[in-house]
């Protein structure tokens, strides 16, 4: 069950099992791969600072290939389990929630797992990842493709890389700035005072199922 007890006494919930927390880190090691390797991409005049041209231009591409795979692995399988609710978390949304956004966060909210802010920059992210990954094939087997593609090919990537960009340091920001949260992805947990704060209504959720188990009859 994802509630435990600390030595301190203080009620705990897993927030991120293992297999997120993984898949989080390689994920952002990809990211900040991608983004270290765009400046001299994007910036000519930073070529050979550090790296040679064509290499940097080896990683980009496979690193860029690759970046859905953390994903990918972490939804298959059993072990995937975890993921799989987090997604559905992430695309479904309360009137409450989608008032909250249009508000921008000053409407009454009982926060879910995540809250709607969370929730955006997770679709952000995975329609990101499809994103680059299209354009940036395209830019790469450029002769597969018309002048007109290509150039909006370019467009999209480029404005695509701007935004992962901002959001990547806003994330980075934000987490600072929310030390519990960010200790959950690293330990994976939260205790219930930060859920009653933060995630009241997934805090309801999880003690609900904890009463559920402990009504089983045992064998």
């Amino acid at each position: 069950m994802s509630i435990a007890y600390a030595p301190a006494k203080t009620l705990r919930l897993l927030r991120f099992d293992r297999v997120q927390r993984a898949a989080h880190w390689a994920n952002a090691t990809l990211f900040f791969i991608l983004i270290f390797t765009a400046i001299p991409l994007y910036f000519g005049s930073f070529f050979g600072i550090v790296l040679p041209r064509h290499l940097i231009e080896q990683i980009h591409l496979w690193t860029g290939l690759s970046l859905a795979l953390p994903v990918i692995i972490s939804l298959v399988g059993p072990w995937g389990k975890a993921m799989r609710q987090d997604i559905r978390r992430i695309n479904y949304w309360t009137h409450d929630e989608t008032r909250w956004i249009t508000t921008f966060g000053t409407s009454k909210l009982e926060a879910d797992k995540f809250n709607p802010g969370q929730k955006l920059n997770g679709i952000f992210v995975g329609a990101s990842i499809l994103v680059m990954l299209v354009t940036g094939s395209m830019l790469q087997w450029f002769r597969l493709f018309s002048v007109s593609l290509r150039s909006g090919a370019t467009f999209v990537h480029d404005i695509f890389a701007w935004a992962i960009f901002i959001v990547v340091f806003g994330h980075i920001v934000m987490a600072l700035s929310h030390r519990e949260a960010l200790r959950s992805i690293f330990r994976g947990w939260v205790s219930e005072s930060w859920a009653k704060r933060h995630a009241g209504r997934w805090l309801k959720e999880e003690q609900l199922g904890e009463e559920r188990l402990n009504q089983q009859p045992s064998r």
